[in-house]
């Protein structure tokens, strides 16, 4: 079969259009068709991560997302006397110099994806909406059938991506299992427009009596309040104005909250559930479609998104010539992440129903890394410091200049890059697509305020070879740097993809 499109992503959510901007900047060819007739409206996943935040500023949409939300409020616990308790769960952190955004960012999901989407307008692309998979054969390429409200179609592409949520068809159509449980009650989760709250505060009623349990929390930048509630297992749920209203009324004790308008909700049953594989052939499951969990935390929408950029370049460099064993350790790296995600996430859902809702730093994804991981190569072998595999911290230096520039604005983009401390050592035969820079006392960068050392634990000659989505690929020790150019060749062997 001739090959249409390169890549074909099935779900234009949160992580088929990081997909799809990851592709369209490095030119390869896609398609994003999504089943649904227009962009989702809701609140949904709105805590977006501080490593996401970092993948975002790499996409080029950080400022917008930023300006798109604001930081979570403190919670406000009403007692049933009418008291109230004043609590921070949302533990807070400051910027630093190896983590630019220390903390968690309230954004409506609607409002990420339409930054998304935007983003991938000013890269050329488009969502295909109305527009379902409803057939996939596999054979020299990928035959993927299409329906849309008007026609039947087909088109071959080298790779497939189901990022269509839970409900997978890409899924299904593979026979993929998806193993897991449900979680208990279902729950109500509904943004309102409404009156006489203080919008200060997240409001939290009844906490530790899940049959009573009511969050109210601001959306942050909209005029919205999302509304989160255990409800009855079983049974017709009405959701409009009247029947939420008598909900609050109910399990606040009589209030002056009035609800003026339900602009979006949903009901819906906890789940947690893990694909068996990641891949089959050469399709792929990223986001839902590969794991879904409960809520609490916020880690799924973040934990999709890095699906999607881990994918990507890879996608991008199997496409450009490398070896396609390299698209194998999109599942190593993956999976267990999101098999440790969905044991947080399931942990926090269990301390909420106590009432417990603190959240600490092993929400922030920040520590996140691929210890076991094929793409991962140190010579010699570290004992201590950030390991191959680890997130690469930020780091801050002066040029020889005196201006101010971040090791993130050195990585951003599409590339490799190569740091080098404090060493001359020739770099002329490292392949295209590696951006090589020297820090030291007399060198390009200078590391003046020593954070670079520190945060790597460099010593004079090391090399840190830091992949195009911020993780370290491979260290070397001094008189050993053309060693990193053997790993990174034996994975790309066509040359890095630029």
């Amino acid at each position: 079969m001739s090959v249409q499109t390169h890549v074909m992503i099935a779900g234009a959510g949160p992580a088929g259009l990081t997909l799809a901007i990851e592709l369209a900047r490095r030119g390869v060819p896609y398609r994003i068709v999504d089943r649904r007739t227009g962009a989702f409206e809701g609140s949904r996943g709105k805590g977006i991560q501080p490593r996401t935040l970092e993948v975002f500023a790499d996409l080029g949409v950080v400022d917008r997302i930023l300006a798109a939300g604001g930081p979570y409020p403190s919670q406000w616990i009403h007692d049933a006397d009418g008291g109230r308790e004043e609590q921070q769960a949302i533990a807070t952190a400051g910027s630093t110099a190896t983590e630019p955004y220390g903390a968690p960012w309230m954004v409506m999901q609607s409002r990420t994806e339409a930054i998304l989407r935007e983003r991938l307008g000013e890269l050329g692309g488009a969502v295909e909406w109305d527009t379902e998979v409803t057939d996939v054969v596999q054979a020299d390429a990928i035959r993927v059938g299409l329906r849309t409200p008007t026609e039947a179609s087909a088109v071959t592409c080298r790779y497939l991506v189901g990022a269509d949520g839970g409900r997978s068809t890409v899924r299904g159509l593979l026979g993929i299992d998806f193993p897991g449980k449900t979680l208990g009650a279902r729950a109500m989760v509904a943004d309102l427009r409404m009156h006489g709250l203080d919008r200060r505060y997240w409001h939290r009623f009844n906490d530790g009596d899940m049959s009573r349990q009511l969050a109210l929390c601001p959306l942050q930048g909209t005029d919205l309040i999302q509304l989160q509630a255990p409800v009855a297992a079983e049974g017709d749920i009405d959701t409009d104005v009247a029947s939420v209203q008598a909900l609050i009324d109910q399990r606040t004790g009589g209030s002056d909250l009035r609800v003026d308008d339900v602009a979006w909700v949903s009901v819906y049953r906890m789940s947690a559930r893990l694909a068996t594989h990641y891949r089959s052939g050469d399709v792929f499951l990223v986001g839902d479609a590969a794991h879904v969990h409960p809520p609490t935390g916020g880690q799924g929408l973040n934990t999709s998104i890095q699906d999607a950029y881990n994918l990507g370049w890879k996608l991008a460099a199997v496409c450009d010539g490398a070896a396609d064993a390299l698209l194998d350790s999109y599942e190593d790296e993956r999976r267990p992440v999101a098999e440790e995600m969905l044991g947080l996430s399931t942990r926090l859902l269990d301390a909420a129903r106590q009432g417990d809702m603190r959240r600490g730093r092993e929400t922030r994804q920040l520590d996140i890394g691929y210890a076991s991981s094929p793409l991962r190569y140190e010579s010699p072998s570290r004992q201590y410091g950030p390991r191959a595999g680890d997130r690469a911290p930020d780091a801050w230096f002066t040029t020889r200049h005196g201006t101010r520039k971040r090791l993130f604005e050195l990585t951003q983009g599409r590339h490799w890059t190569l740091m080098i401390f404090n060493s001359d050592e020739e770099t002329a035969s490292w392949p295209a697509g590696v951006d090589v820079h020297h820090v030291g006392t007399d060198h390009e960068l200078r590391d003046s305020d020593g954070v670079f050392q520190s945060a790597y634990a460099a010593c004079d000659g090391d090399g840190f070879l830091i992949r195009p989505d911020g993780y370290i690929g491979a260290i070397a020790g001094a008189g050993h740097l053309e060693t990193l150019s053997r790993f990174l060749r034996s994975f790309l062997p066509a040359g890095v993809h630029v």
